[in-house]
């Protein structure tokens, strides 16, 4: 696709957390996910390189705007402009065909003429769209499923696969509106468990830890004030504002 609809208002509402660097990469990531009209490789180091970012600062925007699916990653809200598209160039072609007689197949020397509001000329999009999965909230009762620690285990065998879990469990439950629903919550918690920090102090005392040096302990911190992160909050940002609290 070379031209797609872009929403000021709402981009500005989701990525105003960002800095510059992150929305930088956020904006060529889109451009390259259109363009491409394909998933993203879960190749990092790649990605990356096409969007002249770095593999931490791609990780975590795919983290919180996409979704990993067995495909790849993936945008809903892209695929859904990318479906309307076709829908509108297939219209096109059935279009052409019945008008100069020239069978199914050919294709128009160009794309019908779009509305306003880019919705295409088919119906075919609104059927797409009913039959598509919709995104869920986590259950606030969910307990640590068995595949779910099974992979925490040989992924990451570093890490405590309950204390994770909580941690994943308070973030997500605490999230409002449509950042706090996913399509998938088996692959947001592969996610979630990849981009664990290394734990670099396991023979330092835990009487020694400070609570802003681990997301547990920011976390822990969070609840004990009685102030949970905001939806679209960074650690960073979430830590920060705990200590402006009086942490």
């Amino acid at each position: 696709m070379n031209f797609y609809p872009f929403h000021i208002g709402d981009y500005i509402s989701h990525t105003s957390h960002l800095t510059n660097e992150e929305d930088l990469a956020y904006r060529r990531l889109i451009d390259l996910y259109y363009q491409t009209e394909q998933p993203f490789t879960r190749n990092l180091t790649w990605l990356a390189k096409r969007v002249k970012s770095t593999d931490e600062t791609v990780a975590l925007i795919l983290a919180e705007f996409f979704e990993e699916t067995e495909d790849g990653w993936r945008n809903k809200r892209a695929d859904a402009e990318i479906a309307k598209y076709r829908a509108m160039q297939e219209g096109g072609r059935k279009g052409a065909a019945l008008r100069w007689g020239k069978g199914s197949d050919s294709p128009p020397k160009h794309p019908p003429m779009q509305t306003k509001n880019q919705e295409p000329l088919t119906n075919n999009h609104s059927i797409e769209s009913a039959k598509a999965p919709k995104a869920k909230r986590l259950d606030k009762d969910l307990e640590l499923p068995k595949d779910w620690e099974d992979f925490c285990k040989t992924t990451r065998p570093d890490l405590k696969p309950l204390e994770v879990f909580a941690q994943f469990k308070d973030y997500w439950v605490s999230v409002g509106g449509q950042k706090g629903t996913k399509l998938d919550w088996t692959a947001t918690w592969r996610n979630w468990v990849r981009n664990q920090r290394t734990q670099s102090i396991k023979t330092q005392d835990p009487s020694m830890v400070k609570w802003h040096q681990t997301l547990g302990g920011v976390m822990a911190k969070g609840k004990e004030m009685g102030i949970l992160p905001n939806a679209g909050e960074t650690e960073g940002q979430y830590r920060e504002r705990l200590i402006r609290a009086g942490a």
